[in-house]
């Protein structure tokens, strides 16, 4: 069986900076979080729950969200909030992510010999 893969490999951490940015701007449940994430993208990335879930336990692991269960439209859900420790993460990984960004943008403009690197 073949698996169709949705998002390139090179978003190795871009979950999790999409999970904190999402989660600062207001509390969801999972699924609304992979949701939102799919809609904010104009679906561009489309992580499954089997991605978001253990990332979402893991963050919470590290103390960067806590999580409630409460009742949304009449279904128990647990609902995700980003920490004070998440929000600096948060602010930790867009820094090195704008480096990223930045970096691969200086290559691709050929500032190394003055040469474009793509043509």
């Amino acid at each position: 069986m073949t698996r169709t893969r949705t998002n390139p490999d090179f978003l190795n951490g871009i979950p999790e900076l999409l999970i904190l940015e999402h989660l600062t701007r207001r509390p969801m449940y999972g699924y609304e979080l992979v949701r939102a994430i799919e809609e904010s993208s104009g679906q561009q990335f489309q992580f499954g729950e089997g991605c978001i879930y253990p990332l979402l336990h893991r963050l919470e692991e590290a103390g960067h969200l806590s999580s409630k269960r409460e009742t949304v439209a009449g279904r128990s859900r647990v609902i995700y909030r980003v920490t004070a420790p998440g929000k600096r993460k948060l602010a930790e990984t867009i820094e090195s992510w704008q480096r990223v960004v930045d970096t691969v943008n200086h290559i691709l403009e050929g500032h190394q010999d003055g040469l474009p690197a793509v043509s």
